[in-house]
């Protein structure tokens, strides 16, 4: 491979011999240009995630939102009932909700409605609308619903939801209304 500077051959990339023709000053700026050259095709070629730590679920570098870390001391507010939205998968939703809302009480919600709505924990989603405008709150509630039917405690779900598991439910299983078990 030769290059041409002007009328002067630089030399072959390959071999590293210089011809003649090509002063001491010429060679020093191929040498610069092909060692920037190189250094600027690694930093394009090089895949951005290879100088960083390995990736970790994004929900356990977040601070984990509000729950209640005990069971209610008492009665807790009705959800929304799941007749009055059409969405099949809402619908499912909310009913799981209703029969899980002592787990939901003590589960943290990252849709981050803690902040936005000032929500105690995942059950308060499903006591107002926001549920049914969330795939994070319904994903969740739904995965609460399959791990307490599988004997799984509160505090087991909870670091389900916080190491990202609610996101692997099969919800085409809650197309339909009423979910088939």
């Amino acid at each position: 491979m030769l290059f041409e500077s002007g009328s002067c051959i630089i030399g072959d990339v390959r071999t590293g011999r210089f011809f003649s023709g090509a002063t001491v000053q010429t060679k020093r700026e191929w040498m610069m240009v092909a060692v920037l050259f190189t250094s600027a095709l690694l930093v394009v070629l090089t895949p951005s995630g290879a100088h960083s730590n390995p990736p970790q679920a994004a929900q356990s570098e977040e601070p984990v939102p509000a729950f209640h870390a005990q069971p209610p001391a008492g009665a807790l507010p009705e959800t929304l009932d799941p007749a009055q939205f059409d969405n099949p998968m809402v619908k499912n939703a909310y009913a799981s909700a209703a029969k899980v809302k002592k787990v939901l009480y003590q589960q943290p919600c990252y849709c981050h409605c803690d902040r936005a709505h000032g929500h105690g924990s995942l059950l308060d989603c499903f006591t107002s609308t926001h549920g049914s405008m969330c795939n994070i709150c319904m994903g969740e509630a739904l995965y609460s619903y399959e791990q307490t039917r599988k004997g799984k405690t509160p505090a087991h779900i909870r670091a389900g939801i916080q190491s990202g598991e609610w996101q692997h439910i099969d919800a085409a299983k809650y197309q339909t209304y009423p979910a088939k078990p």
